[in-house]
């Protein structure tokens, strides 16, 4: 029978998640009966095994980080945003306070509304257009402090073709 870690809650529902280290946590509810939760990851070790081989093939073509090009990496996007964010503020007509670096799973950038910006140090790795795209993404939320219309058309205004960038981001960001 398959390993797993098992995380009991409120929830209704019996999950499994494969994770991206291979390992396997399933999800159930607090009074579930043991048997019946080994008997439904019994049921989904194919499923599972599945999964598992996905993960494998996925991390043998990810290119895994090493420190030494993390700490470069960081100290490029130390130098390189404070300049980018600077030339488009300057171009789009916004300030800004704030500029910190940090290295999140899942977002690439943000702006807080006092005009604080967050950007993932692993932006440096891409095409500097995705890079720029990101810069001009947060520093349009100092005019729209949304999503709407409105703000795609500020981000329009500097980078016609972001949609490009936006879709490169959204299709190879993971691979980061």
């Amino acid at each position: 029978m398959t390993e797993y870690e098992l995380i009991r809650s409120g929830r209704k529902s019996l999950t499994i998640q494969v994770k991206t280290d291979g390992s396997v946590v399933v999800r159930a509810p607090l009074r579930l009966a043991k048997y019946r939760i080994e008997r439904f990851v019994t049921e989904h070790e194919d499923w599972i095994r599945t999964q598992q081989k996905k993960v494998e093939k996925y991390r043998e073509q990810v290119h895994v980080i090493t420190e030494e090009e993390r700490r470069d990496g960081i100290l490029r996007a130390k130098k390189i945003f404070p300049e980018r964010t600077a030339y488009f503020a300057k171009r789009m007509g916004v300030t800004y306070n704030r500029i910190t670096i940090r290295e999140q799973k899942t977002r690439w950038g943000s702006c807080s509304s006092v005009g604080n910006l967050n950007y993932n140090w692993k932006l440096v790795l891409m095409p500097e257009h995705v890079m720029d795209y990101v810069v001009i993404h947060e520093l349009a939320h100092r005019k729209e402090m949304n999503h709407s219309a409105r703000f795609y058309a500020v981000v329009a205004q500097q980078m016609p073709d972001y949609k490009v960038w936006q879709s490169w981001l959204k299709e190879h960001g993971r691979e980061y």
